[in-house]
């Protein structure tokens, strides 16, 4: 058993709790108690202490949505159906599973590197990134970018994501969680929902995929199907399964905010990337009113960027605050949760991780109080722990990422894989696949035109 205390703990339990000079007892993969660090000490004496001077203790950070990618910095400054058009969907055309596995590869590391423990990634040939999670420590909700529209064939296929269903559920020591993909709803045709519905079901796995992104997808639906997307995802049964989580929903009105909260979906709020892109203003304060369990996530490398969650909590609160008007509206405690029990309760597993509390998975990171961004760390009638945590620390403050009791950060760096050969790999793969995706388009004068392109 390891004792790990530190000048603050904050749990995130359903009382914001901080202990002051607190400690984490981490019995394997397991929290097995919480509380004053002279405490546990006593209650342990044989028990290794590792003591983390000027450090904060709290949940690793879920990332309820992202996607592996090797576009960074590649599709800039476009309009939605143009980025789709000419960047995105052919890169999904070419894609190689090397190529996918390589964007796993690094952005998992990121993602460990900047304090996020768990991530849902939509990706392709995801067979790889399961052996990526399972070699690099992390947990991962594995969610097959699927569409099986004639028009969407160049993505996964149901029976890719069943396969991976099957291969994958239950391995890694349960870090990895393989759920049923839609890449959109109208990446599908009707007769094909029932399907999905029945793969869910039969192997108990969860369903995810993106709604209300854009209000060209609520046109879509309407014409399809005379129904916003909620209303067309419940008609089709989509929305009774045992977990769903929906990305974006920035289009949502009253009526589907409503129907999620009652059926128990969950929402992962993308920010940055609904900025980036102008999709929209999600409706985050209405959801959360409602009781709608809402995460964040960072999206793509290729929308925000970066896949550090510490900048997507300070987006996630401004953009509140933006589209409400008002600037108590999505405040750090509210923030915090979503980035931590709030993403754990959106994915159906907030009984195993989202807090620190004895009897859930030893999911926790160490966050540096001895930087500039956190001077000054007040207590008292000023006390501003949480304040600082979502305006003001970076991903690179944190320098100890635990997993189910396994550290693979240390020091700031990344212990349970090389990073320097990562990176050096990823850089190889690029350009075969930006070649690839150039001749493509030299074939398609009009880049991925799609049925749903408002411009054809």
């Amino acid at each position: 058993m390891k004792i790990y205390s530190a000048e603050y703990l904050l749990t995130m339990s359903r009382q914001n709790e901080v202990i002051t000079d607190g400690a984490l007892l981490v019995d394997g993969d397991r929290i097995a108690a919480v509380g004053p660090t002279s405490d546990l000490i006593a209650a342990h004496p044989a028990a290794e202490h590792i003591a983390l001077k000027n450090r904060i203790l709290m949940p690793g950070l879920i990332n309820a949505h992202m996607h592996s990618g090797l576009l960074r910095g590649t599709a800039e400054g476009l309009k939605l159906w143009d980025w789709l058009r000419l960047y995105i969907d052919p890169m999904h055309r070419v894609l190689n599973p090397v190529e996918a596995e390589m964007a796993s590869w690094l952005c998992y590391a990121e993602a460990l590197l900047s304090g996020t423990t768990t991530v849902v990634d939509m990706w392709r040939y995801l067979d790889g990134s399961a052996k990526v999670a399972e070699s690099l420590g992390n947990r991962a909700v594995l969610v097959s970018y699927v569409g099986e529209h004639p028009d969407y064939n160049y993505f996964d296929s149901l029976d890719d994501n069943e396969k991976l269903i099957e291969q994958w559920s239950g391995k890694a020591d349960g870090r990895v969680m393989p759920w049923v993909g839609m890449e959109h709803m109208f990446y599908f045709e009707e007769h094909q929902y029932q399907r999905v519905v029945d793969i869910a079901r039969r192997h108990r796995v969860g369903l995810h995929t993106h709604v209300g992104e854009s209000q060209a997808e609520v046109d879509i639906m309407q014409t399809r199907y005379g129904k916003r997307p909620v209303q067309a995802m419940e008609q089709f049964g989509l929305l009774d399964v045992d977990q769903v989580l929906f990305a974006h929903c920035v289009w949502l009105d009253e009526s589907e905010i409503e129907r999620i909260a009652v059926k128990g979906v969950g929402v992962a709020h993308n920010p940055t990337s609904n900025l980036k892109l102008v999709s929209g203003l999600a409706p985050i304060s209405q959801m959360l009113a409602a009781g709608v369990h809402v995460g964040i996530g960072t999206d793509g490398e290729k929308e925000n960027n970066n896949l550090d969650m510490f900048e997507e909590m300070k987006f996630a609160s401004l953009l509140a605050k933006t589209r409400e008007g008002d600037p108590t509206a999505a405040d750090a405690w509210e923030v915090l949760r979503m980035a931590t029990l709030g993403g754990a309760h959106a994915l159906g597993l907030g009984d195993s991780i989202g807090s620190l509390e004895a009897g859930k998975k030893a999911d926790f990171i160490a966050v540096r109080t001895d930087t500039p961004r956190m001077t000054p760390l007040l207590d008292g009638d000023n006390f501003n722990l949480h304040h600082n945590l979502v305006f003001a620390v970076q991903g690179t403050d944190v320098d100890l990422t635990v997993c189910d009791g396994r550290e693979l950060v240390r020091d700031g760096q990344l212990v349970s894989g090389d990073l320097t050969l990562i990176m050096k790999e990823a850089q190889a793969c690029v350009p075969g696949l930006f070649a690839r995706r150039a001749a493509w388009l030299a074939e398609h004068d009009e880049g991925a035109v799609s049925p749903v392109d408002p411009g054809h």
